[in-house]
């Protein structure tokens, strides 16, 4: 694992050194292509002079808020959608509609509905994010076994119990996955919502930055989205580990 991981390391470093050569000696403009130490530099600079930080208090409020909510509404409908078949066969349709709807082409109705700032950026995140858990936590809840089944039968334990002290503990690695996923994808709902109609946060960066030909500046915001992504999915799996038994295959 060590290995593997020095290796990783070491071919992210040869990806940076091979940018910068090739902007070096090809003389590449900034504004097409900046260099990796004019980004680190200029994201350094952000963060040091605390221009950064209140953008990134923005988007990272609507990313946890975003992913309260559509991990919750998840979740619960994932219950609600295995445990009744009726109630899969009539809702499953309307979610899956809003899944394979453009988001982009939600937002400005998100803006108009919501106004601007961070609610609609919240929905859309949360619109975004639900789905994993709710499609993991609903096949997971149909796929106890039969002989598992018939014993809590035997033990007439109710419907309740039969969920929360086996079905829900078995699909447990299932709906944890679904919520690593979410995470990752909360992200891309809060930067996605703020191009569209957000006045604060690193996706909005983005844009003001795009508007003043600041690529260098694009770039530091895109690798900082980058870094807190992965820390917020690393989190995520150290947290999943915690909660998952030893003898777990995880």
């Amino acid at each position: 694992m060590r290995r593997e991981r020095v290796l990783s390391w070491v071919l992210g470093w040869l990806a940076l050194l091979a940018w910068e050569a090739a902007v070096t000696l090809n003389h590449t403009s900034p504004l097409v292509l900046p260099a990796p130490s004019a980004v680190g530099q200029t994201l350094w600079q952000g963060l040091t002079s605390g221009y950064l930080w209140p953008h990134i208090a923005a988007t990272l409020t609507e990313v946890v808020l975003g992913l309260l909510l559509g991990a919750s509404m998840g979740f619960f409908g994932g219950v609600l959608l295995g445990e009744s078949l009726r109630w899969q066969r009539v809702l499953m349709p309307y979610v899956v509609i809003s899944q394979v709807v453009p988001k982009l082409a939600l937002a400005p109705l998100f803006i108009v509905w919501f106004g601007f700032g961070t609610l609609p950026t919240v929905v859309m995140t949360a619109l975004i994010c639900f789905f994993p858990l709710l499609e993991n936590t609903m096949t997971c809840l149909q796929q106890v076994g039969t002989q598992q089944l018939e014993l809590f039968r035997t033990l007439r334990a109710s419907r309740w119990q039969t969920l929360w002290h086996l079905k829900i503990p078995l699909g447990l690695p299932s709906i944890l996955a679904g919520l690593r996923v979410a995470v990752v994808l909360a992200w891309v709902g809060a930067v996605v919502g703020e191009f569209m109609g957000g006045s604060q946060g690193l996706g909005a960066l983005i844009i003001a930055a795009q508007g003043s030909m600041d690529t260098a500046l694009m770039f530091a915001v895109l690798t900082l989205i980058t870094v807190l992504g992965l820390v917020s999915y690393k989190l995520t799996h150290s947290l999943t580990r915690a909660c998952l038994p030893p003898s777990k295959d995880f």
